[in-house]
């Protein structure tokens, strides 16, 4: 008998929670569907990839499972964050607002060619033609395959080199992604100085195939008051957490690769070459 009693309290209490776990796990699901559905108005529709989704359906419901920061839609950045953090009841997390930069100065005015290219109009097509028609090998090839990845018509050619629209940029990094040569490269928007060159060739090299690549002579570098200019692989790179825009390295460099708004001579920063 005490066996009996024991094996239907057993079964009760089995059925008791069996019930309140469906209870839950339909609870679950609807605060679930709600809070995707909830995110999902919240994000720019963009579809851009960006965040590292396949879009934006992607990114919200990952983030309603709590599978990706609030703060991953890099289009939308710290206001579309902040909505998302108070939808899933968390602490909004700054988005850092990011925008493409081509790390290229080599116009077709002072940059050596090594053949005339007259395949297909695509950077990655030239690039597997002997990495394309300048000689260095790490220019902007400029056929616009950044142009055509872009969601954003951010970005034009001019005059052989990709040049970004800051004001239409949104920091998603596709053009990124798309370019076979990889100078182009994602920097705090509010970033005033970049150098405008990817190159790694040495000095002697690079005087040789461009009248404007940085040329790794470290005198910028040695002249920036708080430290933020480090040589690598040839060339200058600036750390934009120390960078405190002083202008000293554009004043120093003999090559006048180091770029900024005010060189630019444009009215607010717009484009990244003329």
């Amino acid at each position: 008998m005490e066996i009996l009693t024991a094996f239907l309290i057993f079964l009760v209490l089995g059925a008791a929670i069996g019930v309140l776990l469906a209870i839950a796990s339909k609870v679950f699901r609807v605060e679930h569907e709600e809070k995707y559905e909830q995110i999902k108005e919240c994000l720019p529709g963009a579809n851009c990839g960006g965040c590292g989704y396949a879009g934006c359906d992607a990114l919200a419901e990952a983030i309603s499972k709590g599978e990706a920061k609030t703060n991953s839609c890099t289009v939308g950045g710290n206001e579309v964050a902040v909505k998302i953090a108070e939808i899933m009841g968390v602490t909004a997390e700054k988005a850092v607002r990011m925008r493409a930069q081509v790390m290229c100065s080599g116009t077709t005015e002072c940059s050596a060619k090594k053949m005339d290219y007259a395949g297909i109009s695509d950077c990655r097509a030239a690039a597997a033609i002997g990495g394309g028609d300048k000689m260095c090998p790490n220019g902007c090839i400029g056929l616009g395959t950044c142009v055509e990845a872009c969601p954003f018509d951010a970005i034009t050619v001019e005059n052989g080199v990709a040049a970004v629209d800051y004001a239409r940029c949104r920091g998603c990094g596709v053009c990124v992604a798309s370019c076979p040569k990889g100078i182009i490269e994602l920097i705090p928007y509010d970033s005033r100085h970049w150098v405008g060159c990817k190159s790694r060739s040495d000095g002697a090299m690079t005087r040789k195939i461009c009248d404007m690549g940085c040329i790794g002579c470290g005198i910028c570098a040695r002249n920036c008051p708080a430290e933020a200019i480090v040589v690598e692989n040839h060339v200058a790179r600036i750390n934009y957490e120390k960078c405190i825009a002083c202008d000293a390295c554009i004043e120093k460099c003999p090559r006048k690769i180091i770029w900024s708004a005010s060189r630019l001579g444009r009215e607010g920063i717009m484009i990244s070459r003329l």
